[in-house]
């Protein structure tokens, strides 16, 4: 396996791996709405031939399998043990229509005008060089062919994550992660993704707001449980000092009992649906 992406490869077949594969339910369950948003565009048709990038532990790919029906899915990511995870819940759900295969979608020799279609829920925003790696994923679409990706807006339209960051700054003033660059934010821009897209290889490209509630757990101890084990509260938190810290989290456990709702802990969060042609 080639890898270009080395340090993104690092983490996620490795601990950033590990932790997903072990909450997948949970992580899953947080973005339902926002997921779903994305099958109800129906954006897959019956009999496509799907490519998903950075499909993680395979809920994406088990449901465009659905939805392709007649077609095939091939699910890539850099995690083995996501993958491994992946696996058994295809199978489970009866689906022999998906292949799993661990690579760097950025250099991945795809079959050139092999596949309909390329998704990714949440999962291409992460490439150290997204020229290439939007250009290899282009190569591997048909001419005609689409693009459809999940990512997050900013950290400004994601109260969800400002929210922890607010509760966990102990007086520090935190930086704020770019836009563009490998990350959560590195397709919030609109007009570098517009950019970026075109440049690619493709055309058309619309982004589409997604706004909706992320969901953290059935109540306050839920989705204590839940938030507590997130990587970004982990890394928030590790420097602070006993006490500290200790206050910090408390702080974060009001912000979740301050969300609490009969349908559960729920917090605002903002995502693009991005879309394009291959040119």
């Amino acid at each position: 396996m080639v890898i270009a992406n080395v340090e993104m490869a690092k983490a996620w077949d490795g601990e950033e791996g590990d932790h997903w594969t072990e909450l997948a339910d949970r992580y899953d369950a947080a973005g339902a709405r926002m997921w779903k948003r994305f099958l109800d565009a129906d954006l897959i048709a019956a009999g496509d031939r799907v490519l998903d990038i950075g499909c993680g532990t395979g809920q994406s790919t088990t449901d465009a399998a659905r939805a392709s029906g007649s077609g095939a899915v091939l699910g890539v990511d850099l995690s083995a043990r996501m993958l491994g995870l992946a696996q058994e819940r295809t199978r489970a759900a009866g689906r022999a229509n998906v292949e799993y295969l661990q690579a760097d979608a950025q250099v991945h020799p795809f079959d050139a005008d092999a596949y309909d279609i390329a998704i990714s829920r949440f999962g291409a925003m992460f490439f150290a060089d997204p020229s290439a790696a939007f250009a290899n994923i282009a190569r591997a679409v048909r001419p005609g062919g689409r693009l459809a990706l999940m990512s997050w807006k900013g950290l400004a339209q994601n109260p969800w994550l400002n929210a922890i960051r607010d509760a966990l700054a102990a007086g520090r003033d935190l930086p704020v992660p770019p836009t563009g660059t490998p990350g959560p934010f590195g397709l919030a821009d609109p007009d570098e993704v517009r950019a970026l897209l075109t440049g690619a290889g493709f055309d058309d490209v619309e982004l589409v707001a997604v706004d909706e509630l992320m969901y953290l757990g059935r109540d306050g101890d839920d989705a204590w449980d839940y938030v507590r084990q997130m990587g970004i509260v982990k890394g928030l938190t590790e420097s602070l000092d006993d006490e500290t810290k200790a206050e910090a989290l408390a702080k974060l456990r009001q912000v979740i009992d301050a969300h609490a709702t009969d349908e559960g802990v729920l917090i605002a969060a903002g995502a693009w649906l991005i879309t394009a042609r291959r040119a």
